[in-house]
């Protein structure tokens, strides 16, 4: 596989919204496991 001059910023972008991606499902599992505490409690 011979890497391409350009294929360096393609990565990086692929990357970034690899970790936007993950931060929005790390996101979501907490604000569930809060919501579900608060349910629990009540």
């Amino acid at each position: 596989m011979t890497e391409q001059p350009d294929s360096q910023p393609e990565r990086k972008r692929i990357i970034r919204q690899r970790n936007l991606v993950l931060a929005i499902v790390l996101g979501a599992f907490v604000v569930l496991v809060f919501a579900i505490s608060i349910v629990k409690m009540s």
